[in-house]
Order: C-alpha cells, then structure tokens, then sequence
C-alpha cells in the first residue's frame, strides 16, 4: 500500500519544542485523514533542529466507496416534491429510485447513492496545507515580503521547503499537489546546513533517511541522543574519567545537533575549590556542556564534555580551544562570586530582602520571611522540630537570594544557602531546611525528613497559598503562575508521606486580614481538590474522596486519607456493596415520600413502635442503635476501620427489613416510624461518609 513522506524544513527550530511539534504533526494529519475514512497501519514523526517529518504507512490510494441511503416523499406526493427529490438524489428518474413500505407511515421513495471513494492524494492536497497553516507552535514568527500582507504564513522560524510524496513503494510516487504561500510541496530537500547543503531528490522515507544520512543529517532524535551519550561515555572513559549523566541536557543537546561529534574541554584544578553543584550550572547553562567526576568517585574533574555539529577538519580543536576560553571565563565569574559570598554572613545580608518586592500586593520578601518565621514557630512542635531552630531557619531560608552567586544561577537557591550556613556555623538542622525547604519541588522530588526542614517547607507553602488567596489571585483553569497548585501538592505529600497530623483551618484561620472563616473554607476547597488528584494518581476512587470531604470538619488530610482507605475497603466486601445498595434504595425511598409530603423525615424513630411492628424492622432499629453508637465511637478513636465493621452489621437487618417490611405502610404512625428508621440508616452511614456522593 502507499505510503506519505511528508518534510517541513525550516530554520532553526528551539530544542525545547522539537519533540512536541514531531507529535503534534503526526496527531494533526491522522487525525484529519481518520477523520475522512483513510485508515492507516502505521505513523511516525521526527524532528531535527532544521526539520520535522512525518512517515505514514499503510494508506490506501483512494478512499472506500460510499454508500448513503436517503429517504424521499411519500408515493403519491406532489410533483414538486418528487422532482426535489430526484434532484437532491442526482437521480434522472422515479425508476432509479425503490419504493419502501413503513407500517406507520405508509410507502415512500428511498434513493440509494453510492459515490467513489476519492483520491488520497487529492485528500493530503486538501488537508496538509491547513494543518501547516494553522500549526500549533507556542510561538510563532512571519518574515520577508509576504509578512506585510495579512493572513501571511506564521511559522516556528522561516519555512524553506516542503517534501510530500504519496505512493507505493514499487512505483515513483507522486508529489502531493499543493502551496503554502509561494513554497510549493515537491520532492527536493537538502542536508546538513554546513557539511552538506546542496538539494537533493528523495522519493519515498527509506531513501529519504538513507539520503539525511549521507548529508550528514541523522533525522532519529532518539538515535542522535543514544550517540552522544555513547560517545561520551567512551571519551570519558579513555580518560579514566566517568560521565556525570543528564537526561535534560541530552535532551536539548541532542535538539541542538543534525550531526553530533562530541569533544572533551578542560580547565585548571584551582576552579574545583567552587562548589560542584555551582561548577555544573555554569558549565550546563552557559555552554550546554556535560561534566565529568573522576572514576569511582563523586568528585568532579576539571574536564567537560561538549557536543558539536561539525565535522573539523582539525579534529575539532579549534571548537575546544572556544569552549575552554569561555568555560574559563564563566567558572572565574563563579570563583569571584564564591568568594565574595563567603565573606558576608547570610544573616547580615537579611535587611537587603526589604528592598526587593516579593508581590505588590504581599509586600517584601523580607516581610514574607517575617510570617514564614511567625508561623514556623507555631507549626514546629506538631511536627517534632525545635521552635527555636525552626524559626532561625526561616529567617535565614530566603537570605541566599541576594548573593551574587544565586544571582548568577537562580538554580542554586537553596544549595548555596546550605553551603554558606555550614561554613558559618549554623546548626545542621537549620542549613539542611535552608536547602530543603523548597521540597518538594515537583511529583519526583522528594519530602524533606529532617523535622525542621518539614517545618519551614509546610510554612512557605501556606504563607504563600494564603497570602495569594487574601488577593485573589487564585489559579484559573489551565492557568497557574505562582504555582498555587504545586504548592497545596507539596503540603499534602509532606503530610501524608510524613504521617504529620495537622489542622488546616486552625493554621489558616487568622492569615486573612478580612472574610477569614469565607476564605479559609475556599482555601480548604482547594485542597480537597488537589488530594482528589494526588489520591486519584494512587488508585482511590474520586467518589470515596467526596463522600468523605463531605462531612463537616475535614481539614486533617492525614485522616481523610485514612478513611478513604477504610471505606474503600470496606465497599470493596460483600457487606459493603450490599449495605450501600440498601441505603440507595432507602435514600431514594425517602427523597420520593419527603417530596411528597412536603418535610423532611428526619427525627429519631419510636423505639416502641418499632417493636410493635414486625420483628425486622424491630431487629434494624435496635440495630442501628447499636451500629451508630460503634461507629462514632471508632471514629472519635480515629479506627476508621472498626467504624466499617460497625456499618457491616447493618447489612443483614437491613436486607431482611426491605426483603418482609413494606415502608409506606396504611397506618399513618406506621409508616412515618418506617420512613424514620431509613433515616436513621441515612444517619449511622454518615459516621464515617456521605453515602450520597458514592457511586454504584
């Protein structure tokens, strides 16, 4: 079957957006031909600096024939009607047409249309110009002449020349007949910018890869990143040196290169004195270059390694020699920034956080500092932390920002702080949070065990979702800009994965200077929302979630989690799933007669006239009476799990009263105390959960 080769070549596309376009194209184009019936059996894109390709396998020449039933006026309908008919039809005549009997109806015309299935060529010519037109780039350009004129082509950077051939693979395919505003498609493309620009015919994807590869362009993103990362790993070890991997680095290297050669730098021992981590990000940043540590050993060496999109002729020394020269220059930068950071203590440098504004509406970041003290102190001994340490480390945590080595590398904010406060004597704990307080920074990262670094992170992270929803700069659908929504997770990973038993309103209660109990209860909101995403990940069921958050009151994560897990263990038993079938039944009873009888069953049953009546409603009250009583009692002692055993002996009275006991009984003092009893099973349920909320 036929196969497209489809190539976009332009100028330099940004590494960083390289893989999603190759993804976004390949979605784009099957999706809109699927969409009009070509199925296909295979695709694949690709993406280099100066490209992106698409190779789609397996697509028929020419769409499936289409068959189409249409309806038309009753036998015996106006001439007008009739001739409408065959016109929409495309029919000459009545005797082109069936005649079909509907019982109801009576018999009526039916046109039967079959049409060809279209060229798939003439579908790509129809489609991909749209699809390159209206190209989903986070950020796009127009250039030349034609920028002028409105309506003009927008791309990622100048677009030079588009490659579409459809075909089999036994035959010269044919070039997709189409422009997109002057560049016409065709089969002619070129290679690596430098080592081989001349243009060059390329048929169908096999020889169009071959083809790259002789003009020293590897099209493969993943094939170019397991390269260099080959390479450099032999270079280093040649050396007697080990490679110090990063995935992120590879990644944009690999987008920044057609045709990687990778070469070893160097430069002098003295610059080892600077930290590791701050010798890496100027090495990383600057250059996008990776480092090197001595074999078995975390030490770094004074070497790095850099990647190249050139085959020199002097074996790349000339490349090196540049890199070393600025790599020199940058590591002496942070050499001066070390040293001159090291001669003023991070507590002296505290005065200069007033002078830089956090958020006009939130003050200083000195004044931030001030609360994050504040309510570390008073968050401290509910995690086991000393008071004291905890509020030294707050006042201390933001001080690095205004050293001129975090200035250089906003990265390292933290790392420094740590290593500043070590050399000055600081206590462990209180150097360790200054590093760690930022944690965790993402779903990966890890939470902090020391239980003063816990401390001043939990405090950050509600100093700044509080002082945030005091303005009302609360995240809005996909739009989150001071990464509310990270923070809330980063609380309720520390709080669950540390077993840390805190009351959320009670912290947050006092932090809004107007509507406090309004803005709180919405801050809680949002929480219960973002555990519902951090539960969900783990496998709980979102209903359980709300059914829980629910009751009133649920502001210690730590044991709405603890009953999620009871309940949905509980629902997961036979006793669970019946009990819950019964209170949907009673639930639905009751909404239908309370409806009906204008109030709301919601008093406690006759004990007497229960017993009065048939032993099974009898048997359920003394039964929920008992139950209740079990369940709230494992409740106020935080077992959640002995609250659900408590549910599970409602199960069998339960079943037995609505199997023998009819609810709406003729006697009126009979039925409102039946109507009772199911709200009291609605009531013994609500123990543990609001039932309403879950489903099945």
């Amino acid at each position: 079957m036929p196969d497209l080769l489809l190539e976009l070549r332009s100028e330099e596309i940004p590494a960083r957006m390289q893989r999603r376009a190759a993804e976004d194209l390949k979605k784009l184009v099957t999706d809109a031909l699927v969409e009009r019936g070509f199925l296909y059996e295979g695709a694949k894109a690709f993406a280099t600096p100066r490209r992106l390709a698409l190779h789609i396998a397996g697509l028929p020449a020419r769409g499936e024939v289409v068959r189409e039933e249409r309806r038309g006026p009753r036998v015996g309908a106006p001439e007008a009607a009739v001739q409408g008919f065959l016109k929409s039809a495309g029919l000459a005549s009545l005797d082109q047409a069936t005649t079909v009997t509907d019982p109801k109806k009576g018999e009526f015309y039916l046109a039967v249309i079959e049409r060809a299935g279209r060229e798939t060529l003439d579908v790509l010519a129809e489609i991909l110009p749209g699809i390159i037109r209206n190209f989903p780039w986070p950020k796009s350009m127009r250039w030349g002449a034609a920028s002028a004129q409105p309506g003009s082509l927008r791309w990622v950077r100048p677009l030079q020349s588009i490659v579409a051939t459809f075909g089999p693979e036994t035959e010269t395919p044919d070039v997709v007949p189409f422009s997109v505003d002057g560049i016409t498609a065709g089969s002619v493309t070129s290679g690596h910018r430098f080592l081989a620009p001349s243009p060059f015919e390329v048929r169908r994807f096999d020889d169009y890869v071959q083809a790259l590869e002789r003009a020293d362009v590897i099209l493969d993103a993943d094939r170019r990143k397991d390269i260099i990362l080959h390479d450099a790993k032999d270079l280093a070890f040649a050396r007697g040196l080990d490679l110090v991997e990063d995935e992120g680095l590879l990644e944009e290297v690999a987008g920044l290169v057609e045709r990687p050669v990778v070469l070893m730098g160097s430069f002098e021992e003295r610059f080892l004195e600077i930290p590791a981590e701050a010798i890496r990000a100027t090495i990383r940043a600057n250059q996008k270059c990776f480092v090197l540590r001595k074999s078995g050993s975390e030490e770094l060496a004074p070497a790095f390694v850099l990647v190249s999109n050139l085959v020199a002729s002097d074996g790349g020394a000339a490349i090196t020699a540049g890199n070393e020269r600025v790599v020199r220059a940058r590591l002496s930068d942070a050499k001066f920034f070390w040293e001159t950071d090291k001669a003023t203590k991070l507590e002296d440098r505290l005065p200069k956080l007033d002078t830089i504004v956090f958020h006009e509406k939130l003050g200083t970041q000195g004044e931030r500092v001030a609360r994050i003290a504040v309510l570390a102190k008073e968050i401290a001994p509910l995690v086991g932390a000393d008071p004291a340490l905890a509020e030294r480390a707050a006042r201390l945590a933001k001080a690095d920002l205004v050293t001129e080595m975090v200035g250089e590398f906003p990265e390292l904010q933290g790392l420094m702080g740590r290593k500043y406060a070590a050399l000055q004597d600081e206590h462990p704990s209180v150097a360790a949070a200054i590093e760690e307080h930022y944690k965790p920074v993402g779903p990966s990262d890890r939470v902090p065990t020391d239980p003063v670094s816990l401390t001043v992170a939990l405090a950050d992270k509600l100093d700044t979702l509080a002082g945030f929803w005091s303005i009302d700069e609360k995240p809005t659908g996909s739009k989150d800009p001071f990464a509310l929504r990270r923070a809330a997770l980063g609380v309720i990973r520390a709080v669950i994965e540390r077993s840390l038993r805190l009351s959320l309103a009670s912290l947050l209660n006092g932090r809004f200077a107007s509507e406090s109990a309004e803005r709180t209860a919405d801050l809680l909101a949002f929480f219960a929302d973002r555990l519902k995403v951090y539960l969900r990940d783990q496998g709980a069921r979102h209903d359980l979630i709300d059914a829980v958050f629910a009751l009133p009151g649920q502001d210690d994560l730590l044991l709405v989690v603890r009953r999620v897990e009871a309940l949905g263990a509980f629902l997961s038993t036979d006793d669970g799933k019946n009990l819950l079938a019964g209170y949907k039944r009673a639930a639905n009873i009751l909404r239908i007669e309370e409806k009906k009888d204008g109030h709301a069953y919601d008093a406690a049953p006759d004990a007497a006239l229960a017993a009065s009546g048939q032993p099974e409603e009898q048997a359920l009250a003394e039964a929920l009476a008992a139950a209740r009583q079990e369940a709230s009692a494992a409740i106020a002692a935080e077992d959640f799990s002995g609250a659900m055993r408590a549910l599970s002996h409602l199960r069998a009275p339960v079943d037995a009263f609505f199997e023998t006991v009819t609810v709406n009984a003729d006697d009126p003092a009979l039925r409102r105390n039946r109507l009772l009893l199911l709200n009291a099973l609605r009531a013994a349920t609500r123990e543990v959960a609001d039932f309403s909320r879950i489903e099945g």
